[in-house]
């Protein structure tokens, strides 16, 4: 079957690759050479990073007062000698208060027994709060 635009002497056109071979080539240099100059400059930067023993002036964090409250909704202050002494609200905002002023980065936990009402752990870290303000944590058991 022959079409008609065709010629019956026209030859197949013949597509020349090598100049498409040499554009390739050249283009597959240039990315080798970059990346070869690239890899070398990641030492270019020297970085003396610091050590764990430099500087090793400890701020020593002041001990932080522990209020203890109880199933029976008893309020008790521990002290450095991990003896409590019961005392009432007024007395803990009282307590709160002189330990916050001589300690500024001091903080104040409460430990509830687990069995508190949330109404009596709400009531008594509200009343701490207003004293102490941010200051105030409530201490968990971690597993």
């Amino acid at each position: 079957m022959r079409f008609k635009t065709q010629q019956k002497n026209s030859q197949p056109v013949d597509v020349n690759l090598v100049p498409m071979m040499d554009v390739l080539m050249t283009i597959l240099t240039f990315f080798i050479l970059v990346s070869m100059t690239l890899t070398g400059q990641q030492n270019a930067l020297e970085v003396i990073l610091p050590s764990t023993q430099a500087g090793t002036t400890e701020v020593k964090a002041p001990d932080p007062m522990i209020v203890v409250l109880n199933t029976q909704g008893q309020i008790a202050v521990q002290t450095d000698t991990s003896q409590t002494n019961s005392v009432t609200e007024t007395e803990l905002a009282q307590q709160m208060q002189s330990y916050l002023t001589q300690n500024p980065q001091g903080v104040v936990l409460l430990k509830a027994d687990r069995k508190v009402s949330y109404e009596q752990l709400a009531k008594l870290l509200g009343t701490m709060q207003q004293v102490g303000g941010e200051r105030v944590s409530l201490a968990i058991e971690s597993n």
